[in-house]
């Protein structure tokens, strides 16, 4: 079935651009706002809203299929594409890539995908956020072409099987990590709570001890307030390189010993710390991250690592996967571009005995989250981000109820 046309329209996303070095130099919060100048090239405040792009595909019979182009919250850091702006963007597409789609056959999403992660700009490849959507969108329209959901698809052409149960759930809290917590714990969210621990004089303090107090907080609130005490959720917390900022990011020992005393006061829970430093570079922070893996697993310390900044990229991945750096990658599906790309690298993550958390950012849409659970049933992930936004109740509800209709109808058909 041919592509007739392809037609785009701004949209707005489920959180915000945030400048993540000016907020790491220290900006002040002036109720939503932060305060401040902006640092990062693009931005004209530290906080400002998220944009994306949304691209709809028209097959020949008038089906529309769709995708959203999005970039992360914190764009521009980490080696990451710069800001994503939907006014300088919609051109680009109409321009260098309508032309490709229109009159091509969406048999094979593969291939297709294979052709718009190959178009260049001036030299450059396409931005990852434009990448990230015109392939969500092409995905959709070979799944209608075909009358099939978008997890069978992905099964068909990357040879998996679409999973007979739903993905955990990861949950993040943002800033309020206190009532925000409550709700992950009232709906029984496998992992959470993110945390968004991003400043050291603020939320870890200097030696650790505010972050410390919150995970011995977090465990007895579960413990007292869950309504089934088999109800025993992953802790998962982002630290932002504040545990390195504080101990030094090459002192792994010191690091360790923190990380042990986090472990102890998550008990009964098992914990998970991502982003424990951030050297601001690719290779130093592969060899961090593997180092201080090697320094808990020689000392049985049951904290897992998961690598996410400067781990941005489906090569990103491989090189970090390879070398050890961390228990777990986060996949932050708009950085790798292309949807095929997070399909590859959790397979390859899988393959490779490597936790892959298909991640993403709270800075997505709910056409995008859709997308992006359908992959996950599809690949099977550790786990599957609950996005977009930052008060938990939305973005799980996306998810959840997405991963609950795909179940649903494929049990109908046996």
């Amino acid at each position: 079935m041919k592509i007739t046309n392809v037609i785009c329209s701004k949209g707005r996303t489920g959180f915000y651009f945030d400048d993540q070095r000016a907020i790491k130099k220290g900006a002040g919060h002036d109720g939503t706002f932060y305060e401040g100048s902006p640092v990062t090239e693009g931005f004209t405040q530290i906080r400002q809203a998220g944009e994306a792009i949304s691209v709809q595909i028209i097959l020949e019979d008038g089906q529309i299929a769709f995708g959203d182009c999005a970039a992360v919250q914190y764009s521009g850091a980490g080696g990451r594409d710069p800001l994503f702006l939907a006014e300088d963007f919609i051109p680009v597409i109409e321009k260098y890539i309508k032309p490709e789609l229109v009159g091509k056959e969406a048999n094979n999403f593969r291939d297709l995908a294979k052709m718009i992660e190959s178009i260049q700009v001036d030299g450059k490849r396409l931005h990852t956020a434009i990448r990230y959507g015109v392939t969500q969108a092409v995905l959709d329209a070979v799944a209608k072409a075909n009358h099939k959901l978008i997890c069978e698809v992905v099964a068909t052409e990357y040879g998996c099987e679409v999973s007979d149960k739903a993905i955990d759930i990861f949950t993040q809290s943002g800033d309020d990590r206190y009532d925000n917590s409550d709700k992950m714990i009232i709906k029984e969210a496998q992992v959470l709570p993110h945390a968004l621990i991003n400043n050291v004089e603020t939320k870890l303090g200097t030696k650790g001890e505010k972050l410390l107090e919150y995970v011995k907080w977090l465990s007895n609130r579960i413990q007292t307030k869950r309504k089934d005490k088999n109800y025993n959720p992953i802790l998962h917390i982002d630290c932002y390189g504040t545990i390195g900022q504080a101990f030094g990011p090459n002192n792994y020992k010191e690091m360790a010993d923190y990380l042990k005393t986090l472990e102890d006061a998550a008990k009964p829970f098992h914990l998970r710390i991502e982003g424990p430093m951030d050297v601001e570079e690719r290779q130093g922070q592969m060899e961090a991250l593997r180092d201080l893996r090697k320094e808990l697993d020689s000392r049985n310390i049951n904290v897992e690592l998961v690598a996410d900044e400067w781990c941005n990229t489906l090569e990103d991945i491989i090189f970090f996967t390879d070398n050890k750096a961390g228990h777990m990658v986060q996949i932050k599906t708009p950085d790798l571009g292309g949807i095929n790309n997070t399909i590859e690298a959790v397979l390859y993550c899988k393959k490779h005995g490597m936790g892959a958390y298909q991640g993403g950012t709270c800075n997505e849409t709910n056409r995008s989250a859709e997308v992006c659970t359908e992959c996950a049933m599809a690949t099977q992930p550790t786990q599957i981000l609950a996005k977009p936004g930052m008060g938990v109740d939305e973005g799980y509800m996306i998810v959840y109820n997405e991963m609950q209709r795909i179940l649903a109808i494929r049990k109908s058909r046996k």
